[in-house]
């Protein structure tokens, strides 16, 4: 099982759940079983087949840039998050 935290501005798709607990060996995967348990959280997530842009993935505090391709260890916690603007 992976623990996913749902970013706040996401909660709504998740019937206000701040985190759920799914299977999923790759992001792709998590975000699949996201959608069919949640639906309409993936075109919320994603483009085409990669995340949207301005959101990043962290797998076990790591941010990958591998994104759906990232694999996902058993036991990881994996977050969405949104890139902060500035300069």
């Amino acid at each position: 099982m992976v623990t996913v935290f749902i970013p706040p501005l996401l909660r709504s798709s998740t019937d206000g759940q701040s985190c759920v607990e799914i299977e999923g060996a790759t992001v792709r995967q998590v975000v699949r079983e996201l959608e069919r348990l949640h639906p309409g959280i993936a075109a919320r997530l994603c483009e085409g087949e990669r995340l949207k842009p301005g959101l990043a993935v962290s797998v076990n505090g790591t941010v990958s840039s591998l994104g759906l391709m990232q694999t996902v260890p058993d036991g990881a916690e994996l977050h969405f998050l949104t890139a902060i603007g500035g300069g």
